[in-house]
């Protein structure tokens, strides 16, 4: 399919145009709100489904053959904070709390380009893997990854003015943090326990997890419409380097992120929705660990450019170019 008719395809899809309607809501300082607890409870169901599902594929995979992508999931989870901490630092001229938490952002995952990408996938008959999910779960550990960067940074730099002071890094603690996050929790606990269940006991909550799915997805994401909306007018405050930033630097970490997920051997689904982690910003977990680890980094930054340029840019243009990039490599080669 053509570029220009894939853009229009993945427009028109009904998730996508929920996301639309709640940037015009937002805009337009609509009073339409969903509760916070609302919004909670749709992202707990919607990471726990992907777990279960994620998990059911898994249980029937070849988990020898899943090295490679594994590997290929732990090189992205240490290269793209590094890479994005090494251009907001030279580049952007960062302090180290906002370019460590820049790298947080990027390293990790957005649920919703995620779930949005599944869907486009399986809308263009070329469904991606079920353990995809799994790669989902092991990317947050990029965010360990990026708080780990900064300790390591600001220590030097303190060792560097004082050379009596002594800043230990508590790897273990970051670790910690990391692993109760709620992401890990249900991503990882619904793995499990979508592996552990069987046929007949699927059956009985399925039409809870498969008919559901995509209805909650677009109450998900008309919100996340709302959010992107009113950070966007945050734009004074990162300037045009970070729109630059917010769309450029996704749309490298995505086609590399197809290139490679292609060599290793996915297919057109799986390595599009790998190109799409690859690409997508974090604004659920991420931001959470940085408030807590990085007070310092200014939330105007790092929720601005995930959620006010990097969404929108990944749903509306990104996904299709991703998938035109895929589907172009595979007939390439």
């Amino acid at each position: 399919m053509p570029g220009f008719d894939l853009l229009i395809a993945n427009l028109i899809q009904p998730i996508i145009l929920a996301f639309v309607l709640g940037a015009i809501a937002g805009f337009l300082r609509s009073e339409l709100e969903l509760p916070a607890a609302v919004v909670s409870l749709l992202a707990i169901y919607l990471l726990f489904s992907i777990g279960l599902e994620g998990g059911r594929e898994l249980a029937q995979a070849d988990l020898g053959g899943l090295l490679p992508l594994i590997g290929l999931t732990l090189f992205m989870v240490l290269a793209i904070p590094l890479f994005v901490y090494s251009v907001t630092r030279l580049l952007g001229r960062f302090d180290i709390s906002n370019a460590a938490a820049l790298a947080a952002h990027y390293g990790s995952v957005s649920t919703a380009t995620f779930f949005s990408s599944l869907t486009l996938a399986t809308a263009m008959g070329t469904p991606a893997a079920g353990y995809m999910v799994a790669m989902v779960a092991l990317m947050e550990f990029a965010i360990i990854f990026s708080l780990l960067i900064a300790r390591v940074a600001m220590a030097r730099e303190l060792a560097a003015n004082n050379p009596g002071n002594k800043n230990q890094i508590r790897v273990g603690e970051l670790l910690l943090d990391t692993l109760r996050g709620r992401g890990i929790i249900l991503l990882g606990g619904g793995i499990a326990i979508g592996a552990l269940t069987s046929d007949s006991q699927w059956e009985r909550i399925a039409p809870f997890y498969d008919d559901l799915f995509r209805g909650i997805l677009m109450l998900f994401l008309l919100e996340m419409g709302m959010t992107a909306a009113r950070h966007i007018r945050a734009f004074r405050e990162v300037g045009w380097f970070m729109l630059g930033f917010g769309t450029l630097v996704p749309a490298f970490n995505g086609i590399v992120g197809v290139t490679l997920a292609q060599l290793i051997g996915l297919d057109i689904g799986s390595s599009f929705v790998f190109g799409a982690l690859c690409a997508s910003a974090s604004f659920i977990d991420a931001p959470a660990a940085c408030r807590a680890s990085l007070p310092e980094a200014n939330p105007g930054i790092y929720l601005t450019s995930s959620l006010g340029i990097t969404l929108p840019f990944n749903l509306l243009l990104g996904l299709p170019l991703f998938y035109s990039y895929a589907l172009w490599l595979y007939n390439f080669t």
